[in-house]
Order: C-alpha cells, then structure tokens, then sequence
C-alpha cells in the first residue's frame, strides 16, 4: 500500500489493514480499528487461527469475525497461509445491530447526576462526555469540557499520567480499579478511587471512568489515627491510671499504670467489670446515679471519689474522673475513668464518722484540742477520746502524724484549703 494519503484517512476509520511476504509474517500494518499494536496482533492471531480451521471455509476470502465484542467484515486471500507472495487483508468494523443503542448510553445517563465524577474520552485523549461532578473538579461546566483534550485542564505530568492509564485500559481490554493522586483548582492535593474501563462509542473503542474524591475521607482517617496515637502515648507512657469503660461498665482497654492500681495484669483487668474493683463504701449508690446520667447524657462529665480493691485485700482512695465518648445524643457508648489522684494502698479500716473526719480537718487547719472542741461544742475529754481511736484506727501517734496520715490515705482532699474530706459532696464541704 504505497498511497501515504490514504493510509492516513484510513488511520481514523474503524478498518484495520496489514501486509505479508511469506506466511504470516506481517511487513506492515494500520487503520483506526485498534488503538494499539498488542491489540492488533492478537486480532490478526485470532484471523490465522480461522483460516487454519479446518471447518473454516470463507467464501472468496471473506467473512464476519467476532473479536473483543466487535464484529469486522474480514477480507484475506482463503490461500493466504500456502502462498510466498505478498498478499494484503482488510477488516472493516461493521455494526451487526444497528437498532442498538449506544453501550455507554445507560452508564451516561444513571451518572449524569450522581455525586460520582464520571467521563468517557476516545483514544486520544478527547473528552466525548462528563457529568457534572467530573466538571465540577475543574471548576468548569461539562458542556465546555466536551470536544477539549486532557492537556486543556491537566498539569503536563498528571496529562501524562492520565493518557498511560487510558491506554492501559484499551490495551488490555478490561476495567481496572485504582487511586489516583491529582491537583485541585485551588492547589491542593486531591485524592480519587474509582475504576477506568472500555466502552463502545462511534465504532471506536473509548475509555470511561467514574471516581469519587476521597481527600476528606483520607485526611479525616489521618487525623483519626494521629488522635489514636496521641491517646495510646497518654494512656501507655505517662504513667496515668486511666480505662475505657463500656455502657455497661465492662472494661476493655486499659494502661498498665491502671491494672497496677488493683494488682491485676493488663490483660486480667480488660474485661472485668468497673464494679467489682470498688471497695463497699457510703455514697456508691449516689455514684451509680450519676453513672446513669452519665449514660443517658443528662450530664457530661463526673468527678468523684471512690474506694478501689486491689486483689491482695488492700484499698487506696483515688479521684476519679468519667467523661463520655461517642457521638450519639442520646445515649453514651463509652465512659473514660481517669484516676487523677490516689492515696497509699493500706488495709480495710471501719469508715470514720462525720465527727472524726470533721476533727481531722481542724487538725490540718491547725487548730488545738480547746478550739476543735469549741468548734464542734464537744468536751474536751470527748475530743481527746476521738483523738485517741483516730490514732489506733490510723495507726498514728501523734496530731500531726494524724494529719499526714489523713492525706497519704485519701480521707483528706490533696488539693483543698481549707482542709476538706475526700468524699465531700460539694469543694466548700468540709465532710
């Protein structure tokens, strides 16, 4: 075929033509039917296969081939593989069902409005149809993007990339899925997942692809995992007693200062039940209250203290905090309990009395036997006489070994002046 000019009309017709001296062995190819020379040979193995079937027997060198769904009108001298001279054949793409519609009709029309960006380009690189969301991305209407090619809207090195994918797609005849890293109008980075496949369009083979953007899910599951992080590092390295209890108060994650507050190993702990690791003590039941209301988010927070039992018969008073996670307005799905304070483990004791606790806090405050009994209008023998089984209960000789005592055991508030009971209900009580 020594007409340049027509070779050149034919490059973008559905036909496909090749030539060969000996049997098959081809001198020169083309035509617009195949966008790529991998795609061609195969075509031309599947026209030599026909030929050497035995049951194949085309009248004059001629007949319909079925190829990767496409049908060509195929014609080759029937001698084609005996003969050493050159022979020439010639396959013309033909529509067998004409009253078809177009293949990429239905995909068109369930996406024009989808949230989806969607397009179709033919193999060089033009753009034939987009939604609107495809249009939206670069901050145009898909009226103006039809007809331009990729390198109207595309950075050189994105077009570059975009055409290896395109070609990928019409080489290899199927869809592919993958993510695709691109620039956003206003400069930022963008992210997309979604698929590239072949669709039928003018008798041309075309490239689709449908995607959805995932930059803001990607930068949410960044910062997620940062936040996960940050919360592993507090829970795990800085020595702070801490777990995450569910609704139902069951454990399930922990830090090993927190199991070591109840003598227990991690994994011993994640699964036990909050309350079985309080000692029995007045005001639980106030507790369990506020539990309540914290689960059905009546309040947001509590703090509190509470009386924790180790497995080796010893209690330590701590301050715990409760706070709630989750998203739900109605109902709470987790609870974090935070111990921000905690006294010296020591043996069960009987609970003071409002009288003892009461002489305590003047002790610290520093006052003497005579104005604790004024204050509380009790004799002074009755004042020593406390003063006397605080020292058996606490294990203390002397006032201010009383007082200290008081602190390291949690029945004093660590961090309050004046001097107040651990277990106050309000910050200005003083039992």
């Amino acid at each position: 075929m020594d007409d340049a000019g027509l070779k050149a009309l034919l490059e973008d017709l559905p036909v496909f033509w090749w030539e060969f001296d000996q049997p098959w062995h081809v001198r020169e190819r083309g035509g617009g039917a195949f966008a790529d020379t991998g795609t061609a040979q195969r075509f031309l193995d599947r026209v030599r296969q026909e030929l050497a079937d035995p049951g194949h027997s085309p009248r004059d060198g001629r007949w319909l081939a079925r190829f990767d769904g496409r049908t060509f009108d195929v014609s080759c001298p029937p001698d084609a593989t005996r003969t050493h001279r050159r022979t020439r054949g010639l396959a013309v793409e033909v529509d067998s069902h004409p009253e078809a519609p177009r293949r990429y009709a239905a995909f068109a029309d369930l996406v024009d409005l989808a949230p989806a960006a969607a397009f179709i380009r033919d193999r060089h690189g033009r753009y034939l149809w987009a939604n609107h969301a495809y249009a939206h991305l670069y901050g145009t209407t898909a009226q103006e993007l039809t007809g331009r090619r990729i390198e109207d809207f595309d950075a050189p090195a994105e077009a570059v990339q975009f055409r290896t994918l395109d070609q990928e797609i019409l080489t290899r005849g199927t869809p592919v899925r993958h993510t695709l890293d691109y620039r956003r109008p206003d400069g930022s980075a963008g992210h997309a997942v979604g698929h590239r496949f072949p669709v039928r369009e003018n008798a041309q083979t075309c490239v689709a692809g449908i995607y959805v953007d995932i930059t803001d899910h990607l930068r949410a599951m960044v910062q997620r995992k940062e936040a996960e992080e940050h919360l592993r590092a507090l829970r795990d390295h800085t020595g702070l007693p801490c777990a995450l209890l569910t609704a139902g108060g069951r454990v399930i994650e922990a830090s090993a200062a927190a199991a070591e507050l109840f003598d227990l190993g991690l994994p011993d702990l994640v699964g036990r039940r909050a309350h079985t690791l309080l000692a029995p003590a007045p005001g639980l039941d106030r507790l369990h209250r506020r539990w309540r209301g914290l689960i059905a988010r009546r309040i947001r927070r509590v703090e509190t203290s509470v009386m924790l039992s180790g497995t080796r018969g010893l209690q330590r008073r701590a301050r715990l905090h409760l706070t709630t996670v989750g998203h739900s307005a109605e109902r709470a799905g987790h609870v974090w309990a935070v111990v921000t304070h905690q006294s010296l483990a020591h043996e069960a004791h009987p609970s003071l009395t409002a009288a003892q606790i009461r002489i305590l806090t003047l002790l610290a405050e520093g006052s003497s036997n005579s104005d604790i009994a004024t204050s509380l209008k009790l004799s002074r023998q009755t004042v020593d006489y406390h003063l006397g089984r605080l020292r058996d209960l606490l294990g203390a000789p002397t006032r201010p070994a009383l007082v200290a005592r008081a602190y390291v055991l949690g029945i004093l508030a660590p961090a309050a002046w004046p001097p107040r009971s651990a277990t106050a209900a309000h910050p200005l009580s003083t039992v």
